[in-house]
């Protein structure tokens, strides 16, 4: 096929997701092209799957996952300004103020509900709508308006689909030590970005870990043939060309697990 018709079938294709609004209209295939085009524009890795389906009242559409937000503060040089938090009728709200290179400034909110709960659940809560407002502000700053995964839970009769001919989902489970070592990083946003999508991929490589019931020793040789790194799961000894390379690995071993299974 010559490269005029690909061109040609791609622009029908877009313009049939752009006007409709709705990617089940498209093949698995289509579906296919249009995320890697979609992430190419972007600028953001899609083996860290940035962006994931949803089933939105008959409607498939794509909701973005912290892995984009992380990568698109760092794509636009965004940062938090300022965060400002108010209780009202049993609701917690948080207001983040953010700014990105060009000086552009923007504003948005995240809100839990935060009535009858207590301790460790009223904590998350409030962190959860801290994130939420970080999240939304940097998705409504780089000019993307679509849902955040923060906001899908709360929506009623939403649901998450798989994608087609993509990396497959890691499952959520990171092994303890693991775990250990990812809290220890912590991220701090806003403060510095390239750090955060290191950390945000490692993330991924420990749920591909924890998938994969990996050994702490497999785990070590895995880390130590694509970093070169003697200290493990260090996101300041590494470059992140080498963490997407030990991720991408991560999800082959995780497909050719599952076409053993078949």
């Amino acid at each position: 096929m010559s490269t005029e018709v690909v061109a040609t079938n791609n622009a029908v294709m877009l313009e049939r997701v752009v006007l409709g609004g709705d990617l089940s209209k498209l093949s698995s295939q289509e579906r296919m092209l249009y995320y890697r085009e979609l992430c190419q524009s972007l600028k953001l890795n899609p083996l860290t799957q940035p962006f994931q389906y949803l089933n939105l009242s008959g409607r498939l559409v794509l909701y973005a996952r912290k892995d984009a937000t992380e990568q698109l503060r760092k794509q636009h040089g965004v940062s938090i300004t300022k965060l400002e938090a108010t209780t009202t009728e049993g609701v917690y709200v948080v207001t983040a103020y953010a700014k990105d290179a060009s000086g552009r400034e923007d504003v948005a909110t995240g809100a839990v509900a935060i009535e009858n709960l207590k301790g460790e659940s009223k904590a998350n809560a409030l962190l959860k709508a801290e994130t939420k407002a970080k999240r939304r502000v940097t998705l409504s700053l780089c000019g993307l308006g679509m849902l955040d995964e923060t906001e899908v839970e709360t929506i009623p009769g939403a649901q998450v689909i798989a994608m087609d001919d993509t990396p497959p989902p890691i499952h959520e489970r990171i092994p303890p030590a693991v775990q250990e070592i990812l809290d220890q990083a912590g991220v701090d946003d806003g403060l510095n970005e390239e750090r955060e999508e290191k950390i945000a991929v490692l993330e991924s490589i420990a749920k591909g870990y924890g998938m994969l019931k990996m050994s702490p020793q497999m785990q070590q040789v895995l880390w130590k043939k694509h970093t070169a790194s003697e200290v493990f799961m260090d996101p300041d000894t590494v470059t992140l060309d080498a963490l997407n390379a030990l991720l991408g690995e991560l999800r082959s071993l995780h497909r050719a697990a599952e076409a053993r299974k078949r």
